[in-house]
């Protein structure tokens, strides 16, 4: 097998220590043969002394939360699976996505995951833009069985005070995923009584949130899962306009 640090993109940074890094050690452990090749990390310090956050430390964030998310309700639902394998695959492509899967699968049997220390890691090191598509990520995980209980929900909202993201930004992707009363203007961030002025506002304050440029240092791979938010934006302000006749 090709070395830890290249399958994983850029590799690894801050994930390879604190809780994120033990669950990898677990990980390892369990399959000692196949990632005895694992090489030195180089953790890319910036220039404030932090470390930056590399392509490979998103994707084992995602699986990580994923993991949780999938055995909240005390199951491992073989569509919430094929979801992971389905998005790593659009992202990274059939090689890379399949070493990620393997990696997923011996998280999946990591019992006893600390999600508000692996979110507290993740908070620490990760910037705003990309917390909001580590959420974005785990609501599809958690939609594509086609149902989500309310465990489920619990443990993304639970996710997402840890990760420091606010109840609009929670609302705005979860309405990305459920048709709900006034779906568009939540994803805007806005309630129905916002005035025309307000409503172009809010679309203009979205699109730069949910700008997939936000994500460029993370990869391209990634940019395409931006990409997804930002045309949600689109359509929700495309249909207050069509309502509205603006």
């Amino acid at each position: 097998m090709a070395n830890f640090t290249k399958w994983l993109g850029a590799g690894l940074g801050w994930t390879f220590g604190g809780p994120i890094g033990a669950i990898l050690g677990f990980v390892f452990g369990s399959f000692m043969d196949e990632f005895s090749d694992v090489e030195p990390v180089d953790f890319n310090k910036q220039s404030d002394g932090t470390i930056a956050t590399k392509s490979g430390d998103f994707e084992v964030s995602l699986l990580v939360l994923a993991a949780v998310v999938i055995k909240a309700d005390g199951k491992s639902d073989k569509r919430e699976l094929d979801f992971v394998r389905r998005t790593f695959i659009s992202m990274y492509g059939e090689k890379r996505a399949n070493h990620a899967f393997k990696l997923f699968k011996g998280i999946i049997k990591k019992d006893n995951i600390s999600t508000r220390q692996v979110c507290m890691q993740i908070n620490k090191n990760m910037n705003h833009a990309s917390r909001l598509q580590l959420l974005h990520f785990l609501f599809g995980v958690a939609k594509s069985d086609g149902l989500v209980t309310e465990v489920e929900m619990r443990k993304i909202n639970t996710i997402a005070g840890y990760l420091h993201i606010n109840h609009y930004d929670f609302d705005s992707i979860k309405a990305m995923f459920y048709d709900e009363v006034d779906g568009s203007y939540k994803i805007l961030e806005i309630d129905k009584n916002a005035t025309d002025i307000e409503v172009k506002k809010a679309y203009r304050k979205m699109v730069k949130k949910y700008h997939p440029d936000k994500l460029r240092g993370l990869g391209a791979e990634h940019v395409k899962g931006a990409e997804e938010k930002f045309r949600q934006v689109q359509k929700a302000y495309e249909q207050i306009q069509k309502e509205r006749g603006l």
